[in-house]
């Protein structure tokens, strides 16, 4: 990870610890339901099922611990041990996580050596290959911690329509090196333009722009400059601090790879995984894949 980007996300967890961490664990969020559903679980009862017969579970990535509690509440903390990692934010995960039970952090880098950690039934690694490196050789390093039958769930950016990319990679230099404070202001600008925009709470319907990679349909306008033209996230659940932060995470980092299904797919073939399920969404692509049969 370049100084930069680890930088980003130290300020980041150091500076907001508790980040959409109850929102994360409220079931009905936004959050909390865009992690069930992108995962193929269909509500509490299926992410309860498919953790019921895993023993270790590794949380990789786990920034300020969040989707490791998740992991933990929904999962019997006599049977299951949790187990997260992250190269910034252990510290921070460990404090959150301190009255769970049979959870452990350790800070480490996903391209680094990680034997001593053990053989996992479930590794969960989520909205952080793409700030890799090398996120497919960081991928493959995680795979290598799998025991047979063992799952991976992984979480990558998609490439994104031409316009969308291009406009967030031009704020993303231009901030790059600003320091947390600086940079956040430019984020809350941000942050003000996509509120301002879901405030409108009008919708439109538009042809398909095949030059812009824009599928014809009805928009909420927020969302139509959200999908299609840069990242101004605004979510009324949490407040406007979080939100500013979100964008943050999004801008400021400099490793910020953007991936296709086919490319995913074949980091699990090279794996010799066997994918269990796949989703595709404006924003990013979940694989999961399983080891042997």
């Amino acid at each position: 990870m370049t100084t930069n980007t680890a930088k980003s996300f130290h300020d980041k967890w150091h500076q907001n610890a508790d980040l959409v961490f109850a929102e994360t664990l409220r079931n009905g969020s936004d959050i909390y339901t865009w992690i069930l559903s992108r995962n193929g679980w269909i509500d509490a009862e299926a992410l309860v099922s498919f953790l019921a017969s895993k023993k270790r579970v590794l949380d990789a990535g786990c920034g300020n611990g969040r989707v490791s509690a998740l992991l933990r509440v929904h999962s019997d903390p006599g049977a299951t041990c949790i187990m997260g990692i992250d190269l910034t934010a252990a510290d921070v995960a460990e404090k959150n996580l301190a009255q769970y039970a049979n959870v452990s952090f350790q800070t480490k880098d996903l391209l680094g050596d990680l034997s001593d950690l053990g053989a996992f039934d479930f590794i969960y690694c989520q909205e952080v290959l793409h700030h890799t490196e090398d996120p497919q050789n960081a991928f493959l390093n995680l795979c290598s911690c799998l025991e047979d039958g063992g799952a991976i769930a992984i979480y990558v950016y998609k490439q994104k329509a031409p316009v969308r990319e291009f406009v967030d990679d031009y704020i993303r230099k231009n901030i790059a090196d600003l320091p947390y404070a600086s940079a956040m202001e430019a984020c809350r600008e941000m942050t003000e333009f996509g509120r301002a925009l879901a405030e409108l709470k009008t919708t439109v319907s538009i042809p398909e722009v095949k030059v812009l990679e824009i599928p014809a349909g009805e928009y909420d306008v927020q969302r139509l400059f959200y999908h299609f033209f840069c990242k101004c996230f605004w979510n009324p659940e949490i407040d406007f601090e979080q939100n500013a932060v979100i964008n943050y995470d999004w801008y400021h980092p400099q490793l910020c790879s953007r991936h296709t299904l086919d490319e995913v797919l074949m980091w699990f073939a090279s794996a010799q995984l066997h994918v269990t399920h796949q989703h595709v969404d404006h924003y990013g692509i979940t694989v999961h894949g399983k080891k042997g049969k």
